[in-house]
């Protein structure tokens, strides 16, 4: 008589989880490694990301760097403001492994098993005048009128989780309107002043050819829903807007 086998899952302990963890950020890190164009900055943007997913207590140059076995700052600074490499690139990459990753086969976190694309603002207390888009404005998150920047933000949310795929920095009118203080930031001449639903609109009309069709809700507040008939083409055949 031949027996049964109980269908019994082995036990996977956290030093396995941690092994496949690591596995899956090495691969990761292959895959990306091909925007940057050299070896040098390939080494620097991978231990920018080892570093931002440590545990260290802050998230700066300095510590970065220590953290990936420098004694200065200057090579993570040099990786993310003087370095030649296709931020826009890096973005598009994101957006498709995330939402690759987590496909959850129309479980969904929204009515009838859809996916959600939740777009939010939020501002990073700054001082000082070159910092781009840094002014006196209103910041929900830092609970008033503050010097601070102001980022619209577009995550995607399914039942296996959720994770940020665009972002846009916000450039208040004093800024677009001062050419000379946008050149010296480095703000390209072809950017200009864009309310906060307008670069909402941006970012979806970039990720909506990528996300499942017909299976897309868009959730945002009072700011976003306020166009009326002037909506624009993707929510009026694409996304429902709640």
């Amino acid at each position: 008589m031949k027996a049964e086998l109980l269908g019994i899952l082995p036990e996977v302990t956290d030093r396995e989880r941690a092994e496949e963890f690591s596995d899956q950020l090495e691969n990761l890190l292959v895959e990306v490694g091909g925007i940057f164009p050299r070896a040098d900055l390939r080494l620097r943007a991978a231990r920018c990301i080892r570093g931002l997913l440590s545990p260290v207590s802050r998230k700066n140059g300095w510590q970065l760097a220590e953290y990936g076995g420098d004694a200065e700052p200057w090579g993570q600074q040099h990786l993310l403001d003087r370095s030649v490499w296709d931020v826009d690139e890096l973005r598009d990459f994101i957006r498709r492994y995330v939402i690759g990753g987590l496909d959850d086969a129309g479980r969904g976190a929204g009515p009838g098993g859809a996916g959600v694309l939740v777009v939010d603002e939020t501002g990073f207390a700054k001082k000082g005048r070159t910092s781009v888009g840094v002014a006196r404005q209103y910041s929900g998150t830092l609970g008033g009128v503050f010097p601070c920047q102001i980022g619209v933000m577009a995550a995607w949310a399914t039942g296996r989780g959720q994770a940020l795929i665009d972002r846009a920095i916000y450039l208040p009118s004093q800024w677009a309107d001062d050419r000379a203080r946008c050149r010296a930031a480095h703000v390209p001449d072809t950017v200009a002043f864009a309310t906060k639903p307008r670069l909402a609109e941006q970012m979806i009309a970039r990720i909506v050819p990528d996300l499942p069709e017909n299976r897309v809700w868009v959730a945002a507040d009072e700011v976003y829903g306020r166009d009326g008939p002037s909506a624009p083409s993707w929510r009026r055949t694409i996304c429902p807007m709640r």
